[in-house]
Parts: C-alpha cells; structure tokens; sequence
C-alpha cells in the first residue's frame, strides 16, 4: 500500500482533522452527523485524502459548514477562523477515521458509506485504549460486511456484464474471474496484464479493480 503522505504527518493529520470537528461540534453546536458530512462532501476532505501538507502538516482553517462558507450571509472572515483552538480535543481526537483513512486509501465518503460516523464514535468505548491497528481491524471487518463484493463484481455489475461476457471481452478464464469475485484468489497480486485487461473490457482504471479493504474470508 502506498500511502498518500508519510507516516510522520499522521499524528497532524489526526489532530487537526479532530480540532475541526470538535470546533463544530463542541463550538458551534452543529451535529457531529451534520459537521461529518459537511466535510465528507467538501474540497477540504479531498485534500487530506492527497496528502495536502496544508491539511495534514499545518493547521486546518474551517471551511465546511454554512458559518464557515458564507453562507446565510455570515461573514466570509469567519472561514479564516482557525480550528486548532482547543488544549484539548477530546473524544473527537481519538474518533481514528483519519487514521483509517490513511491506512487504507479509501476516500471519507467511502468509509463514510459503509461505516458512518456515528458507528465509528460508538467504536471509542471499548477500542479508545487499545492499540490503533485493533480499531482499524474492526473497521475492516464493519467495511467487509457493509460492502461485502468485489470491487470486481461491483465494476462487472455497473458494466452490466456476466461473468462469461467479461471473461471473452478480456481473454480471462471465467474460472480466473470467479476465483477473484469469490476472493479464492486476491486480486491484488494478479498479474498485471490480467488486471489491464479486465480494466479495459470494464472501461475503468486498474485502481478500481484492487481491493484496499483485507477481506475477511481470505487464506
């Protein structure tokens, strides 16, 4: 896995992307549902997905919510207002979705489907003084069971295709593409001219076919 920034931004990554939320939240009083979903469907969530130094190496200036935006005719000087303004994030700081982010490449709004914030606070309870792989374990396991296709099936579906039909468009054994939809084979160690292949008979790139997420069934 390669990651979109180096291991040593994470820690900043994870605080600032908590100080934003908890400056919503706690501040401003908006819901942690709500503020989350201003920040999934935002420029700013893109960012930390790349690895803008901005975002995971220097502060996060709040730029989500409607106060924060301009609109309903607030100020726009307020989208200047810095989040990093608590000693003391809190339970926001330890919610883990920046560090599951970054451990598996998904997008926020990705996760956010399969697991929604909500489901991740309950995660703090029991997970909070574990080790962090712990929690990301667990939010594999929600992930697989959310999502539990192939990204193969799920593109092979969207093209509209039968596993016979892709097999001939691609020159891949229909046994080969059953083994990888049933994950008796890991697609990520496929051969590339396999995974080329596949990709142009479904029209996608070869990264829409991998798998980020462990599935849960393979040996």
């Amino acid at each position: 896995m390669i990651h979109a920034y180096d291991k040593s931004y994470l820690s900043a990554a994870q605080k600032n992307l908590a100080r934003m939320l908890d400056y919503l939240v706690n501040d401003l009083h908006y819901p942690l549902e709500t503020a989350w979903q201003w920040f999934v469907t935002s420029e700013l969530s893109a960012r930390f997905e790349q690895g803008g130094l901005f975002c995971v190496g220097g502060l996060v200036r709040c730029r989500t919510c409607p106060r924060c935006t301009g609109a309903g005719g607030r100020s726009r000087a307020h989208a200047e207002t810095l989040v990093c303004l608590r000693p003391q994030p809190g339970i926001l700081d330890r919610l883990g979705s920046a560090y599951y982010q970054w451990l598996t490449g998904l997008r926020f709004a990705e996760i956010e489907q399969a697991v929604s914030i909500a489901e991740v606070r309950l995660l703090y309870t029991p997970y909070h003084e574990m080790d962090v792989r712990q929690f990301a374990d667990k939010m594999n396991e929600l992930y697989r069971a959310a999502k539990p296709e192939t990204n193969l099936k799920a593109m092979r579906a969207l093209a509209g295709l039968s596993q016979s039909e892709l097999a001939g468009r691609a020159d891949v054994p229909v046994r080969t593409i059953q083994q990888y939809e049933q994950r008796q084979k890991d697609i990520n160690k496929a051969q590339a001219e396999t995974l080329l292949r596949l990709a142009r008979a479904l029209n996608c790139n070869v990264e829409d076919l991998m798998e980020k997420v462990p599935p849960l069934n393979f040996k």
